[in-house]
C-alpha cells in the first residue's frame, strides 16, 4: 500500500515547486493546526509563522467560524450570481466591506482568490475605458519584485521572473517600473522623501513616454508582500498618487495580504494614506478558511460600467463559485470576530513588541535589513553589511534560514533578494512573538555558524 509520501510524488504537481527536486525530497505533510500552531506528520509542533500563505489570521481553529460554515452548508450550500441571483449571506458581506471601505467605494464584486480578483479588476479596468470612449487606454503600470497574482492577466503585472518565465507572460501591456526599496536603491544621503520624490519623477516621465492616453492604471501593494515585505518609503504613495491625478490614471490598491488588519488597520490603503478607485481583496477576507475575494469599486466606475452595460447588454464577466454562499456566510463570520475580539486594535497592541524584534535582529552578521509594520515583517540577508553585498544566489542563503528555522519549530518563508518574511496569525500573543523570534535568531546562528571562514 502507498504511503502519502509515495502517493504525492506520483500524483500531485505542486505549485511554486520544483518539480525535479520534489520528486527527490517528497512533501512537507501538515497534520492538524491549533491557534498559530500547526504539527507535522511526524508529529512536530511547528508554529507558522506565515500564517499559511499570508492568509490565517485568526489561526487554525476558530470554531465560530467551523459552525458559520456548518449553518449554511445546512441551509444553502450552493447557490450562484448570475442573472441577478444572490443569497443574504452574499448580500450582506457585500454591504459590510463596502461599509468598510475607503471613501468613494461603493460596490462588491466577488471572486475566489486574489489572483481572480485582479484579473477581473484589469477587465473592469478595460471595460471603464471602452465605456468612456478610450479604447487606447488599456495599458498597466505595475512595479519590479510586486506579486499580484499567476493567472495570466494577474502574471503578467506580476514583477517577479519566477511567475513568469516559461508561461510567455506578461500577456496584456504592462509597463514595470522601479521598486519602492531604500536599503538597496535610494543614494548615498539621500532621505525617504527625496528617494520617495525620485521614484514619482521617474514614473511621470515613463508615463510621458508611453503616453498618458495609453495608460490606463496603476496597481499597488501597500506593502509589498512576497517581493521581500518591502514597507514604502515616507511620501511614496502621497507622491506617486499626485503623478497619477495629474494624468487620469486609476490607482488599484492590491490588499490581497494586507487588508483585514495586517498592517494595524483595516486596510494598508488607510495605513498608507492610499485614496483607491479600485481594490483587491482575498486571503484574511475569510481568515483563509475557504476561498474567496472581492474586487471593490468605486462609483465613478461603476457608473460608466453599468452606463456601458445599458449599451451592450449583459455585464458579460463572472466566477460560478464568486459568492458562494458558504466562503460568504464564514468571510461574513470573519469580519464579526475581527470587530468582537478588536482583532485589529490587538494588532496594534502587539506591533510595537513584534517590530522591536524584528529590528533587533538588525545586529545579526547575517542581517543587512530589518523591516515591517504591524504584524508583517522581513529580514534582507547580506554576505557583507558595509557593502550590503549578497550571497551568491547559488547559496539560496534565506531558503537556508527557512529550513534551519523548521528545525526550531517555527514556519517561515523565504522571498526574493535573500530575505526571510514574518507574518503570522493576527492572534498571536507576546509570548509566542518571543518564541517565533527566539527560533529564527537560532537559524540565524545555525546558518552563520556554517558560513565562518574556516
Amino acid at each position: 500500500m502507498q504511503t502519502l509520501d509515495q502517493a504525492d510524488r506520483q500524483y500531485a504537481l505542486h505549485p511554486f515547486t520544483h518539480l525535479s527536486n520534489h520528486q527527490a525530497q517528497g512533501p512537507f505533510l501538515i497534520e492538524r493546526g491549533e491557534g498559530v500552531y500547526v504539527w507535522d506528520d511526524k508529529g512536530n509542533r511547528l508554529l507558522e509563522g506565515m500564517s499559511g500563505l499570508w492568509c490565517a489570521s485568526l489561526g487554525f481553529s476558530e470554531q465560530r467560524l467551523v459552525d458559520a460554515a456548518t449553518r449554511q452548508f445546512a441551509a444553502l450550500p450552493y447557490a450562484h450570481m448570475f442573472s441577478h441571483h444572490s443569497t443574504q449571506p452574499a448580500i450582506e458581506l457585500s454591504q459590510r466591506l463596502v461599509n468598510m471601505a475607503p471613501e468613494g467605494i461603493g460596490k462588491c464584486f466577488f471572486v475566489n482568490s486574489g489572483s481572480e480578483a485582479v484579473d477581473t479588476a484589469v477587465k473592469m479596468v478595460w471595460y471603464y475605458n471602452n465605456a468612456l470612449g478610450r479604447p487606447q487606454k488599456k495599458t498597466i503600470i505595475a512595479r519590479r519584485n510586486a506579486y499580484h497574482g499567476v493567472t495570466v492577466a494577474a502574471g503578467s503585472l506580476t514583477g517577479l521572473p519566477y511567475a513568469q518565465d516559461g508561461f510567455d507572460l506578461p500577456a496584456i501591456p504592462v509597463i514595470h517600473v522601479d521598486t519602492p526599496h531604500a536599503y538597496r536603491y535610494a543614494e548615498n544621503g539621500e532621505s525617504e522623501q527625496a528617494y520617495s520624490t525620485r521614484l514619482a519623477e521617474a514614473l511621470e516621465q515613463q508615463i510621458l513616454e508611453a503616453g498618458a492616453d495609453t495608460i490606463a492604471a496603476f496597481i499597488a501593494e501597500p506593502v509589498m508582500g512576497a517581493g521581500g515585505v518591502l514597507v514604502p518609503p515616507a511620501g511614496y504613495f502621497e507622491k506617486i498618487q499626485a503623478v497619477l491625478a495629474r494624468h487620469d490614471i486609476l490607482f488599484i490598491a492590491d490588499e490581497v495580504i494586507c487588508g483585514f488588519g495586517r498592517t494595524g488597520n483595516a486596510w494598508g490603503s488607510e495605513t498608507y494614506g492610499i485614496k483607491p478607485d479600485m481594490m483587491t481583496s482575498a486571503k484574511q477576507l475569510s481568515s483563509a478558511y475557504l476561498p474567496i475575494g472581492a474586487v471593490l469599486v468605486s462609483d465613478a466606475i461603476y457608473d460608466a460600467m453599468q452606463s456601458h452595460a445599458d449599451k451592450l447588454g449583459v455585464f458579460g464577466t463572472g466566477n460560478t463559485y464568486g459568492g458562494h454562499p458558504v466562503a460568504a456566510a464564514v468571510a461574513l463570520e470573519t469580519l464579526r470576530i475581527y470587530e468582537d475580539d478588536d482583532i485589529f486594535g490587538q494588532v496594534r497592541q502587539r506591533s510595537p513588541h513584534f517590530l522591536e524584534r524584528v529590528n533587533a535582529l538588525q545586529n545579526h552578521p547575517l542581517v543587512g535589513n530589518a523591516r515591517g509594520v504591524g504584524l508583517i515583517g522581513a529580514i534582507e540577508l547580506v554576505a557583507d553589511k558595509d557593502s550590503r553585498s549578497p550571497f551568491p544566489a547559488a547559496d539560496k542563503i534565506a531558503v537556508q534560514v527557512m529550513l534551519a528555522a523548521r528545525q526550531h519549530g517555527l514556519i517561515l518563508r523565504a522571498a526574493p533578494g535573500d530575505t526571510v518574511a514574518f507574518c503570522p496569525p493576527l492572534i498571536i500573543n507576546d509570548e509566542q512573538i518571543d518564541e517565533m523570534f527566539d527560533a529564527v535568531t537560532d537559524a540565524l546562528n545555525d546558518v552563520h555558524q556554517q558560513h565562518k571562514p574556516a
